[in-house]
């Protein structure tokens, strides 16, 4: 008795045998009920790191962040550096075009 991924893995070796898509092979349609896009092996996911960062503003045309290193060992550090780390930093016209990409990758709507 084969395991169920020996058997995803000949039906796909079948399928390209018989010049179709895999995504086309009846195996393949019992993970997903929606139409994949014609051409896409694959979803684009979101940079997790990047989401947990950073905030789009209200526009959506930039982004920001709090700055790291503010949350311990304060006592060494002098007040004009804790100010400083305590304010928001925004993002540049470069890092709002990489953000738009990595935390939208199908766009805003």
């Amino acid at each position: 008795m084969f395991s169920f991924g020996r058997q995803l893995l000949w039906s796909a070796k079948s399928c390209l045998r018989a010049q179709q898509q895999p995504w086309q092979s009846a195996a393949s349609r019992l993970f997903s009920t929606t139409q994949p896009v014609e051409g896409a092996l694959y979803k684009m996911k979101t940079h997790s790191g990047a989401k947990k960062r950073w905030r789009s503003l209200g526009s959506g045309s930039s982004f920001k962040r709090g700055k790291a290193g503010h949350q311990h060992l304060n006592v060494s550090k002098p007040p004009g550096r804790k100010n400083r780390l305590s304010t928001t930093a925004y993002s540049n016209s470069a890092q709002t075009h990489k953000l738009k990409k990595l935390l939208l990758p199908y766009g805003s709507g």
